[in-house]
């Protein structure tokens, strides 16, 4: 049975991620090259390892610390999906919450929890004074089409650490 829930912080550990699948088969990305959107080969697996659990955790628990929303969805028990908003609006007239995260497990994908996880970030970012969801998005195709079906378009303002933490990354914003 599905359930979605808001996690609070001293549930989010290690364990709390044991039958999570990330792993992702990438094939073609989408990229920004010269002003232009274009699509490339550029094959890869991505997964997480032991020490990404471990940022990811500090991360999610810093979320929920200052105010923050980490919400999950969980399949008899086990948690199968999560999102991330932070709390601190930037952008300016932009109004931008970050959804700092949005991942389904592999064994769960095209079940709608993406769907239903993004609804509630934009839910809350709305109730807590944002005009619009800001993603530094992933940028295989499939990640993209997910995106694209969510309503998203590019940035109007780019948030400078997120691109360059992640140089690839399509930097997106959704409507609230």
């Amino acid at each position: 049975m599905l359930q979605y829930r808001r996690l609070h912080e001293n549930e989010i550990c290690r364990d709390l991620f044991k039958t999570f699948i990330r792993r992702q088969e990438v094939t073609k990305c989408r990229r920004k090259e010269n002003n232009q959107w274009v699509i490339r080969e550029a094959p890869f697996i991505d997964d997480w390892t032991e020490e990404d659990y471990q940022i990811l955790i500090s991360c999610l628990r810093r979320t929920v610390a200052t105010g923050g929303l980490v919400y999950g969805a969980f399949w008899n028990g086990e948690l199968k999906g999560f999102a991330s908003v932070e709390s601190s609006l930037f952008g300016g007239e932009q109004k931008y919450l970050d959804l700092s995260s949005i991942h389904v497990s592999e064994d769960m994908r095209g079940t709608g929890i993406g769907r239903a996880l993004f609804c509630k970030a934009k839910e809350w970012a709305k109730e807590n004074g944002a005009g619009k969801l800001y993603i530094s998005a992933h940028s295989a195709v499939e990640s993209q089409a997910f995106y694209k079906k969510m309503g998203c378009a590019e940035a109007q303002v780019y948030n400078r650490e997120h691109v360059e933490a992640e140089p690839y990354d399509c930097q997106l914003e959704c409507e609230l």
